[in-house]
């Protein structure tokens, strides 16, 4: 059975970094499109960045150039560096993962983490 466990999240001033971590455990992990989402007070939820098994990635407009999005395919674990954050990225941070790249894309993968709050100080 699949499941995805995200860890790494905290406080940070603005400005500053954090790294998220997602250990994916009951699946071949290099055949999952990864992605991650966020959910921030009062907001829907954003797809954030996602990573094909071949490494192809992308970033939503609101994280491009200070977020990375990663995976170590050998630790089935996939990777979100945040530089340079903001107030408004505070947000539940969710890993998730499906075989289908359309699903990730859409925001619509079929597994879930439970997620980690990251909270961003002015």
């Amino acid at each position: 059975q699949l499941q995805l466990v995200e860890s790494g999240g905290g406080l940070v001033q603005a400005g500053g970094s954090l790294r998220l971590s997602c250990v994916a455990s009951g699946i071949m992990f290099s055949t999952y499109i990864m992605g991650w989402y966020r959910q921030g007070p009062g907001n829907g939820r954003e797809t954030v960045a996602a990573i094909t098994s071949g490494g192809s990635t992308n970033y939503s407009d609101s994280v491009k150039g200070r977020f990375t999005i990663s995976r170590d395919n050998a630790k089935s674990t996939v990777y979100l560096q945040m530089n340079s954050l903001k107030p408004e990225d505070t947000a539940v941070y969710y890993c998730a993962a499906d075989t289908a790249s359309n699903n990730v894309r859409i925001g619509k993968p079929g597994s879930w983490g439970q997620g980690t709050q990251v909270t961003v100080s002015s």
